[in-house]
């Protein structure tokens, strides 16, 4: 039967990698990737391995060089480790973890071949000392970083920071979207006292909550750690009064029940004052929430769709008429009482603004973070007011959103794979404005486009909505000195 002999053997095909598991007692695969600082480091410990336990065979595979054999194993990131005995895998290994690496390799090939060797309880197997060395130093190097809070952690401790928490945009005092400021009027006049956190100022946890709770928008509220839900269920809840309800089951002290106190109104510019009105008339409140109301998507702005009077207005007709989404408008340059008006009742001081089935959504800036982000189609599927869109039809509109558009691993300014970085550079340097999506962001694009385009790799470039290949061609085709005469047709 074949042993590594201390040395770790890079494999080069599917074949070759068949040939030699079927023939060893005992074999290790370490998948790894050169751009990958934490294969690097495993690396290390890999070879380590491979010196005390020379009766097991040592393998490498470079992951996106060999994707026939990554995809056979189900490799999705690096490193990841394979451990085969007679022939058939029996067990894997995914991230950084030389101390799990070692007492996996030990439990596949027997005690190392070192006499009294000493181990920290942590490997909880005899490994050799340049294991533990190897060890001790990524310790110091990452700070203890396998012991460090994940992102799980951290957002398990925000969700239970207080008793009632709410994820929104902006704070209490300055909400940024509409539905974030309507739920912290709901738990004012509630008289919760209750903590926030600001999900713009953090994307990690912007991002990671989406997951943690599988709750795909904001505002988020949770009490005692549990999700509640968004702002149209919180709405019900205190509409029916299962909100109070549920917050005294829950031992939740309620003060004195509030109403909302409607803030100053700041102008838009030196030159245009706020109204001397520092409330609504009931006349003049029923005549703008019918305005609001008088389409599913409301927009108040600056001119018409067909001639918007400021940048800010053209940029939201434009995101709006982009995603397809119907909606109608209102000219607040031509009502100056609509236009006054609108400040107090929405407790927001510029425009445009944008309504959702009545509720404000927010202004230019939030619009277009939503629609970056694809947060908008979620919220108009949500409310009823768009379909929900098929993977195809999803991939086709990203296929299709810019004339050269590339998925990759990462973004251009920081890509997360060798050949997705060689094909950024390959089109920065032809002088090819193109554009991007990072399918580690998506799992469900990453696996549907595979399917769609039939091809199982990445990056993907495609040209007016062809797929035109992956990294390799774009590298002939910028070798042949072809690539931007061929994106440019």
């Amino acid at each position: 039967m074949a042993s590594g002999g201390g040395a770790v053997r890079e494999v080069g095909s599917r074949a070759e990698l068949d040939a030699a598991v079927g023939g060893a007692r005992a074999a290790a695969v370490h998948f790894w990737a050169a751009w990958c600082e934490a294969s690097k480091q495993m690396d290390e410990v890999f070879a380590h391995l491979a010196v005390d336990f020379p009766h097991a065979l040592f393998l490498r595979v470079e992951a996106e060089e060999q994707p026939e054999i990554s995809e056979a194993y189900g490799v999705t990131a690096v490193p990841y480790f394979v451990f085969c005995k007679e022939g058939k895998p029996v067990d894997t290994l995914e991230g950084a973890n030389p101390a799990s690496l070692a007492n996996k390799v030990a439990k596949l090939a027997g005690p190392a071949n070192v006499a009294q060797s000493a181990v920290p309880a942590s490997l909880g197997v005899a490994a050799g000392p340049a294991v533990l060395e190897k060890v001790q130093e990524m310790a110091r190097q990452n700070g203890s970083s396998a012991a460090e809070s994940t992102l799980k952690k951290r957002l398990e401790q925000l969700v239970n920071s207080h008793p009632v928490i709410l994820f929104m945009k902006g704070n209490p005092g300055e909400p940024r979207c509409g539905f974030s400021r309507r739920v912290v009027d709901i738990l004012k006049q509630e008289g919760v006292e209750f903590g926030s956190f600001d999900i713009l100022s953090d994307n990690e946890v912007r991002e990671g909550l989406k997951k943690f709770s599988n709750w795909p928008t904001f505002p988020q509220l949770y009490c005692k750690g549990e999700l509640l839900g968004g702002c149209d269920i919180v709405i019900a809840m205190h509409e029916s009064g299962e909100l109070k309800d549920m917050l005294k089951e829950h031992n939740i002290p309620l003060g004195q029940q509030g109403t909302k106190i409607e803030e100053p109104v700041i102008s838009e510019s030196a030159n245009e004052q706020s109204p001397e009105a520092i409330g609504l008339t009931e006349a003049q409140k029923a005549r703008l929430e019918s305005l609001t109301n008088s389409n599913p998507v409301m927009i108040f702005i600056k001119g018409s769709p067909e001639e918007p009077k400021c940048g800010f207005s053209g940029k939201v007709v434009h995101i709006l008429k982009q995603e397809k989404i119907p909606f109608s408008s209102f000219d607040i340059l031509t009502d100056d009482e609509v236009r006054q008006g609108l400040k107090v009742l929405s407790n927001w001081p510029s425009y445009p603004q944008v309504y959702i089935k009545g509720e404000l959504v927010g202004g230019s800036d939030i619009v277009m973070e939503m629609h970056k982000s694809g947060e908008l189609k979620k919220v108009l599927t949500e409310k009823g007011i768009i379909p929900e869109e098929s993977l195809d039809g999803r991939l086709e509109a990203l296929i299709s959103s810019s004339p050269v558009m590339l998925f990759m691993k990462g973004n251009p300014d920081n890509p997360r794979c060798g050949f997705s970085s060689k094909v950024v550079n390959a089109l920065k340097g032809a002088g090819i404005s193109f554009g991007s999506f990072d399918i580690l962001s998506d799992e469900e694009v990453r696996q549907g486009l595979k399917t769609y385009s039939n091809w199982p790799t990445f990056p993907q470039l495609y040209y007016k909505s062809e797929l035109m290949g992956g990294c390799d061609i774009v590298l002939e085709l910028e070798k042949s000195g072809e690539l931007k005469a061929t994106l440019s047709e």
